[in-house]
This record gives C-alpha cells, sequence and structure tokens, in this order.
C-alpha cells in the first residue's frame, strides 16, 4: 500500500480484536483527538476509503483499517503521515495525506468517553455482513451526535456519525 508504517496485520471476529486492542482502545478515554488523517488523491480530493483511518489522541495515534469481508487491522503509533504514501507509480492518481474530512473535522478537540467495538447481527440471517466489526468513539457533546464509527464497507472503510444502528451488538472494554 505504500504506507510507511503500516503493518497489516488483520483479525477477524470480536474475539480476536477484543483480546488484542480492547484495552488499547479502552485506555484512549479521557484523551482529546487532537488530529487524524486520511488519505486522498491530489488530482480531485477524493478520500480513498482503502487506506487507513488514522485518529490522533494526545500523543497516542490509532490506525484503522478494513479489508476484505470482515478483515480489521488496528495498529498503534506506527504510522508516518508526514512521509509520502509511496508505490503508486501504475495509478494514474497520486495519494496523499489529508487532515480534512467532513465526518471527523468537528471531532477534533473534544475529548473522548469511550471506545467500544460493535458487532453487526442482522435480522437477516443471509445478511454477507454478519460478524463483522466496527470501532466507535464516543466524544464529548450532544448524546449520539458525537459518535464516530469506523466500519466495514465491504472492503473498505466506511465513516458513520451518530447513533448506531439497533442491528449493531456493543461490547464495552
Amino acid at each position: 500500500m505504500g504506507i510507511k508504517g503500516f503493518d497489516r496485520a488483520p483479525l477477524v471476529g470480536l474475539d480476536a480484536l477484543r483480546a488484542a486492542h480492547g484495552e488499547r482502545l479502552a485506555g484512549l478515554a479521557g484523551r482529546r483527538l487532537t488530529g487524524f488523517a486520511v488519505v486522498r488523491f491530489a488530482e480531485d480530493g477524493e478520500w480513498f476509503a482503502d487506506c487507513p483511518v488514522v485518529l490522533e489522541f494526545d500523543g497516542r495515534q490509532v490506525e484503522l483499517c478494513h479489508w476484505k469481508l470482515d478483515e480489521l487491522s488496528i495498529g498503534w503509533d506506527s504510522i508516518d503521515t508526514a512521509a509520502p504514501v509511496a508505490g503508486w507509480e501504475w495509478c494514474e492518481y497520486t495519494p496523499v495525506w489529508s487532515r480534512h474530512h467532513e465526518r471527523i473535522d468537528d471531532l477534533v478537540g473534544r475529548e473522548l468517553h469511550g471506545a467500544a467495538l460493535l458487532e453487526w447481527r442482522p435480522t437477516d440471517r443471509g445478511d454477507v455482513a454478519a460478524g463483522t466489526v466496527a470501532v466507535e468513539f464516543a466524544f464529548s457533546g450532544p448524546a449520539g451526535g458525537h459518535r464516530l464509527r469506523i466500519v466495514n464497507g465491504l472492503d473498505e472503510n466506511r465513516l458513520e456519525r451518530g447513533p448506531a444502528d439497533p442491528q449493531y451488538h456493543r461490547h464495552r472494554r
């Protein structure tokens, strides 16, 4: 992917993610979101949702990237968002780090109240996304309005705001 420091180490399923990252995610509570980074294309400004979403909390950095249908990579303090994204010579677009995303911009400076893992448990048993795991960050402000979820958009990241769909089952640490 050409992102310096990104080590795709995907995990599958709630239990694996909770065991590997639950304590660290819970430990972010009380910190302020001081910045973030996403990858956009320089030519048109489009967000490239296949690359990690990097959130900075008072000196701690969490890096999240959904992959395939059910894999989620969570990294800590390893991606260098000051380094250029390399290895894209084959592509007609130029990926660059950006500190703008309309779903995150207004959260910078807010205190994190807590993080949770959310498991998608749909009522439709044929839903291919069943069992996928999202990470939700709840920030200071009106109830529900300052929640950010990084969910599996079926082989890429998707960002959601506000109250979670009731088909998500919340797992707090």
